[in-house]
């Protein structure tokens, strides 16, 4: 059987990279591409892939925020979290999103295409450093990976609404990409700067980048 991939990843190289290897397998075939998580939806409704080769942290809406969409819409479809991520709040918050795998990028390409056929097969995988991690906050008797935060309070959508703010979008254009209204927008606004004792858009920009929302 045909393997059929979309890869969503918003450094281009690091994508085609990865797509001429993967289709130097007999059996696997890349069908979309995507460079942020709305297109990663995107792909996944046009090309209802086997599989989704998912960066966690992109443009627009984050991987996270795409693979709870694609699963809700369609479950059947596995989603491999291929990232620079090591914390185990990333792994954790992956997994609890729904992704079926998650592998390092400074993984060897076999490693990759193992934890494809891994979780095409339907069982987990998870990238060797990555379980260790895992394993040592369990031995550790904790039930969560990190404790109670600020951080932890605030909503999905608002983590979502303070990386497209931290990106210089307006409410307009925000209210756009999340389709919700400006009125919403400006709620979710207000939220976060009370949440985080934040009041102006270069403070919650500073504090996105410290939380690894976006780059500096």
């Amino acid at each position: 059987m045909t393997v059929n991939i979309v890869i969503a990843e918003d450094h281009t190289i690091l994508r085609d990279s990865l797509q001429s290897l993967l289709e130097m397998q007999d059996d696997c075939r890349v069908v979309g591409h995507a460079a942020n998580g709305l297109e990663a939806i995107q792909c996944a409704e046009e090309f209802h892939p086997h599989i989704i080769l998912m960066d966690i942290s992109m443009p627009k809406m984050d991987g996270l925020s795409a693979i709870r969409e694609i699963k809700q819409r369609h479950p059947e479809i596995k989603i491999l979290a291929l990232t620079v991520h090591r914390d185990e709040e990333y792994i954790l918050s992956a997994f609890k999103a729904g992704v079926d795998g998650y592998c390092l990028k400074d993984a060897h390409f076999q490693e990759v295409l193992n934890a494809i056929r891994v979780v095409l097969s339907g069982k987990s995988y998870m990238s060797p450093d990555v379980s260790e991690k895992v394993l040592e906050g369990y031995l550790e008797g904790r039930k969560t990976m990190k404790t109670a935060s600020t951080w932890d309070s605030l909503t999905q959508r608002e983590k979502e609404v303070l990386k497209l703010i931290a990106e210089g979008h307006k409410n307009a254009e925000i209210a756009d990409l999340l389709c919700i209204s400006v009125k919403t927008v400006n709620k979710h606004r207000s939220n976060l700067m009370l949440k985080l004792d934040l009041h102006n858009a270069s403070a919650l920009t500073a504090y996105a980048i410290e939380k690894g929302l976006v780059v500096s």
